[in-house]
């Protein structure tokens, strides 16, 4: 990143102290397109520019604006709208870093998502400078997660608000990782008294029998994304004391017919891989002040052909029944490598086009 020489007029404004809070903090605007920030701390300002400006590049990059550092001021120039963005996004972001939440170049992404999404929200043209970036978060003792997509907003929201929660889309996207953090968080709050984790034993190409070991050892590599979940969420051996006492439960689908899962916090995963009859199971084990999170991606069914997918099967069944939420991600809400982003929306589309010529019989 280039930088200029800043006018007589910035320069005495850099050399003037900030006594503002966070809150209090507003852009000198010197023009149209054109404004200054400060930040009063000027080690927190360091690390939300980034090593080497790192953070200002992707911004400038994602945005198309151009972004100078200087000490605990960034100047910012280019198309309002993209301005306001870049405003609103380091707004957002060295306030978590106030709050002792360190950044990363994801937490800068993810940043941007919300402050377009907000921004295209926005109804009364007056709000767009004065309306504060906003995300839902959840927070266990170890660790805060905060939405780094508006559909990663909207499935935190729900996991407040509902009982039963389909979240559904493609892998990457933080359906199964926010379940699980959401769980915790009930666990620790005291919401609930245990977490059950649950997948469906489905061979994806493999065959468990020529696995060594009993039907624990077995199913266990399936259910490994949950555990390295819950060690993200957890200390490890609160994770180790909660397994043992059966606080919390890790197992395969088939292990829970016949019970009535009261005061927990049930996460149902990959479960497009359930038939329809373990579905209906599944979701008829919720009891008394039990919450349950249904997890999976419709186009990875590693059912027999000519089976249908359990968790296909409940979308239509339920829609609309009260007390339930649905929340679909896309392509657009793949929060790990770009790449992945792209593979997904690559394979939708040869989805697709094989959909319409088997439809038009080609």
């Amino acid at each position: 990143m280039t930088r200029g020489h800043a006018d007589k007029k910035e320069q005495d404004g850099l050399n003037r102290p900030e006594l503002m809070s966070s809150h209090e903090r507003q852009p000198s605007r010197t023009d149209a397109n054109h404004f200054v920030l400060t930040f009063e701390n000027n080690r927190l300002a360091s690390e939300l520019f980034g090593q080497f400006d790192q953070n200002l590049k992707l911004i400038e990059d994602r945005l198309k604006i151009d972004a100078r550092a200087r000490g605990n001021t960034v100047t910012i120039s280019g198309d309002v709208a993209a301005t306001n963005l870049a405003r609103r996004t380091l707004d957002y972001l060295y306030d978590r870093l106030q709050k002792g939440s360190p950044i990363e170049a994801s937490d800068v992404e993810g940043a941007i998502r919300m402050a377009q999404a907000a921004d295209d929200q926005l109804v009364f043209p007056a709000l767009e400078k004065k309306a504060k970036l906003t995300m839902g978060q959840i927070s266990t003792r170890k660790k805060t997660i905060h939405a780094r997509t508006p559909t990663q907003d909207v499935y935190m929201r729900a996991l407040e608000r509902s009982e039963l929660v389909f979240g559904i889309g493609p892998a990457g996207t933080g359906k199964t990782y926010l379940a699980v953090a959401h769980a915790a968080q009930l666990l620790e709050r005291g919401a609930v008294d245990r977490i059950i984790l649950s997948r469906p034993a489905v061979e994806a190409g493999e065959r468990l029998g020529f696995l060594p070991g009993d039907m624990k050892e077995k199913v266990d590599p399936y259910l490994r994304p949950l555990y390295d979940a819950l060690y993200d969420m957890m200390p490890g051996d609160k994770v180790e004391r909660a397994i043992t006492a059966g606080v919390i439960e890790i197992a395969p689908l088939a292990f829970m017919r016949g019970r009535t899962l009261a005061n927990a916090a049930v996460i149902l995963d990959e479960a497009q891989n359930t038939t329809t009859m373990q579905m209906k199971m599944a979701l008829t084990r919720l009891g008394e002040n039990g919450r349950m999170i249904v997890t999976g991606d419709p186009s990875q069914i590693d059912l027999p052909r000519g089976v249908k997918s359990g968790l296909v099967d409940a979308l239509e069944i339920l829609d609309g029944v009260e007390g339930i939420s649905v929340v679909r991600f896309k392509d657009v809400d793949v929060v790990r490598h770009p790449l992945v982003a792209r593979i997904v929306r690559a394979y939708d589309a040869e989805g697709a086009a094989k959909s319409i010529a088997n439809q038009t019989g080609m």
